[in-house]
């Protein structure tokens, strides 16, 4: 498909419909990889918010919740499978928007259309297969109670998500948020709406009832921050800067409103000097900080080799990384496209020259590709020499900068992996899958990955501990976020309990 001259104009999506932001503001588009303005997305303030918070309530109550809340799962699967059927049928629409809106290079932006699809199709069957878990009974040691468990939606959500995998990361928490019966406002990075814009789309025509899912863009201060302060959205979910993360838990906290918050990382990924094939472990490293221009809250940026490979395998990666096609991200075989913004793209070149100014070495890259005038590109880039103490091994780049530390012991490795304020992700790379099994007990984080870097499966938990926040996404776990417990408990005997003394009958 051809690149369109302008993107499709959209409204906000408020109660199964269109409408214009109430004080008629909007935002640029623009295309990264050209920096052409390619159209604009609507600029929703707290009015917007208002209009979209009451859409989703009276989605919530209708009927006495038996539209969508207290509905079946089954019925609620059949929407999200409808939903996950019309992705699979605007892939390649999809994947073409979300180029143009981000500058990842097309065939990642397929990959993620597809896991969008996968993922609305497996919180359907979670969906179905919470009718069945309705009425657990808890098992007791008295008999004259009995006691069962109900599982609820929280009510309505607010989910705030961010731009690097746009209509990947809103699924994440759209499609389990609807599993389990809330209905939700979603307000998608103003740096990428697209392709949740026409989610909203897809919501039209395959008739989701009316409010279930309301879409808002716009600014952080003036549709995010309304959202998280909100007194009748029920519960939180975001994924960004731990900075943001924690405005919303002091918003949230004034209403002891529950949030989850999926924040930054810097991620440790440590490869040992007894892997057999080194290439296989620099291809691992790469994909681990390269991939998605680096725009990864777990991207292993921080690479720990053990000194006895450490030289060879920096010139390896020296050479596999100067054969990454870096290109217009609709280029067929794009493996690094552009960043998303302006913005984005001059942090990275200032957390470079600080890493530079610090003592740092650059080995490889740092610059802009000598081919590209125009659009954010910026090479992969591998920084050597580094200390503890700078920047670049503290701070979260959010870029295709990887920063390299040689090690030698496996105790000197973990403390170095452990050394961050951040706990998401953390690799370990080695023949020896004891060692990886020791290490994946002691590093800090909420995932790792051992003898890769990156895989991300709908099936299993994605979060992190310390400053890379709590709550889990994905699997069974994303659909508890949603969820309320209930206890119920009848008193079984027809004997009175007996604690209070019965007076006599007249």
């Amino acid at each position: 498909m051809a690149a369109p001259q302008a993107i499709p104009r959209r409204g906000l999506f408020i109660g199964g419909g269109w409408r214009e932001p109430t004080l008629g503001r909007r935002i640029p588009v623009i295309n990264p990889a050209t920096e052409d303005t390619i159209g604009d997305i609507p600029a929703a303030t707290a009015e917007d918010v208002e209009l979209a918070v009451a859409a989703a309530r009276d989605a919530f109550t209708r009927d006495g919740g038996s539209a969508w809340s207290r509905a079946s799962g089954a019925v609620r699967a059949k929407y999200l499978n409808a939903i996950a059927a019309k992705i699979k049928e605007k892939i390649s629409y999809l994947a073409l928007l979300e180029t143009l809106d981000s500058g990842k290079p097309k065939d990642e932006a397929v990959a993620d259309m597809e896991d969008v699809a996968a993922c609305f199709e497996y919180y359907a069957g979670l969906a179905e297969a919470l009718d069945g878990k309705q009425h657990a009974p808890i098992s007791l040691p008295v008999d004259n109670f009995k006691s069962y468990i109900l599982k609820e939606p929280i009510g309505v959500v607010g989910l705030i998500t961010p731009w690097n995998y746009p209509l990947l990361m809103a699924t994440w928490k759209v499609a389990p948020s609807l599993a389990a019966g809330c209905t939700a406002v979603l307000k998608p990075s103003e740096l990428a709406s697209l392709t949740c814009l026409e989610l909203g789309v897809i919501c039209e025509e395959i008739g989701l009832p009316s409010g279930v899912l309301n879409i808002i863009t716009g600014l952080g201060p003036d549709a995010g921050a309304p959202i998280a302060s909100h007194p009748h959205v029920d519960k939180v979910a975001f994924t960004g800067s731990t900075e943001t993360g924690k405005r919303i838990m002091t918003a949230a906290a004034q209403m002891v409103k529950p949030v989850s918050l999926e924040l930054g990382g810097k991620s440790p990924l440590i490869i040992f000097d007894d892997v057999a094939d080194i290439d296989k472990a620099v291809e691992w490293a790469m994909f681990g900080c390269f991939f998605n221009g680096g725009q990864v809250c777990s991207a292993t940026s921080r690479l720990l080799l053990h000194e006895k490979i450490a030289e060879r395998f920096l010139a390896r990666l020296v050479e596999w990384t100067k054969k990454i096609k870096i290109s217009d991200p609709l280029e067929e075989g794009c493996r690094l496209g552009s960043v998303v913004s302006e913005g984005q793209y001059e942090k990275i070149k200032k957390f470079v020259s600080t890493a530079r100014a610090e003592g740092a070495t650059i080995l490889y890259g740092g610059d802009r590709p000598k081919h590209l005038r125009k659009g954010f590109f910026i090479e992969p880039t591998i920084i050597t020499d580094v200390s503890t103490s700078m920047q670049i091994w503290r701070e979260e780049v959010f870029g295709p900068v990887i920063c390299v530390k040689v090690f030698k012991t496996e105790s000197e490795a973990v403390e170095l992996a452990n050394d961050t304020h951040y706990g998401l992700a953390g690799g370990v790379i080695s023949d020896d899958l004891e060692r990886c099994e020791r290490i994946a007990k002691v590093i800090q984080s909420g995932i790792v990955w051992i003898n890769c870097s990156q895989p991300t499966l709908v099936q299993a938990p994605w979060g992190g501990n310390k400053r890379s926040g709590f709550g889990r996404e994905l699997g069974e776990w994303g659909l508890e976020n949603y969820l309320s417990v209930k206890q119920v408990t009848r008193y079984s005997s027809d004997e009175l309990y007996g604690w209070y003394q019965r007076p006599s009958k007249l």
